[in-house]
């Protein structure tokens, strides 16, 4: 039976498209070279594991687990990641007309827009080390929360929705911004793509991770 493999998905936007919030060299850097490494070593990971439940060699199997799970992640993460950002010139930056149901529900759990980004921004800059943070949607409540996880792990156990996340890994930011992990933080809001975000929060979880199928 053969393997399926992933591929790096297409960028919605131009690598520049996110100036000056991001940088041109970022994205390139950070698409072209990160996310493809993480694709290319979950393939790598993938058929081998595969190669050795063929040969009846679980224990061989299950050593590639740690490296299906990071790279994976990894995988999932700037996929994800990629389809939450914009152009701020596009009206899908723009909270309060691309997403009314979640700007209302932001409002009803933190009291504002200004309280919810100052607590996001508190989680994100509390990240020791990489890791990354993000708004989700509980499966058991169907309240919004946020989390932080490290390095590559991702939004895949129990059942939440990932709505909105920030990528906190060096490679993220520091070619522009060194060691101002705040600047970043305060400038990414302004190329959030509020219309996905929306599209994740009243959707299903299958809807927010379709973009996995389409880089198989």
């Amino acid at each position: 039976m053969a393997v399926r493999t992933y591929s790096l998905p297409p960028l919605p936007y131009a690598y520049d498209a996110l100036e000056p919030s991001i940088s041109k060299q970022i994205m390139e850097l950070h698409h072209q070279k990160h996310h493809q490494t993480y694709i290319t070593n979950l393939n790598k990971a993938l058929a081998a594991s595969a190669a050795a439940l063929a040969e009846g060699k679980l224990q061989d199997s299950a050593a590639q687990l740690s490296a299906i799970r990071f790279n994976g992640g990894g995988h999932i993460n700037h996929s994800l990641f990629w389809e939450n950002l914009s152009p701020s010139s596009s009206p899908d930056a723009q909270a309060s007309t691309a997403a009314p149901q979640l700007s209302q529900a932001i409002e009803s759990a933190w009291g504002s827009a200004e309280r919810f980004r100052s607590a996001f921004a508190g989680a994100l800059l509390g990240i020791q080390g990489s890791g990354w943070g993000w708004l989700v949607r509980e499966a058991s409540t169907g309240q919004l929360r946020i989390v932080t996880l490290a390095n590559q792990e991702a939004v895949v156990e129990g059942g939440d929705v990932p709505v909105l996340g920030v990528d906190m890994w060096e490679h993220a930011y520091y070619l522009q911004y060194l060691n101002g992990k705040a600047a970043y933080v305060e400038n990414i809001w302004k190329v959030v793509n509020w219309k996905m975000a929306e599209a994740r929060y009243v959707g299903g979880r299958e809807d927010a991770f379709k973009s996995l199928r389409a880089s198989m």
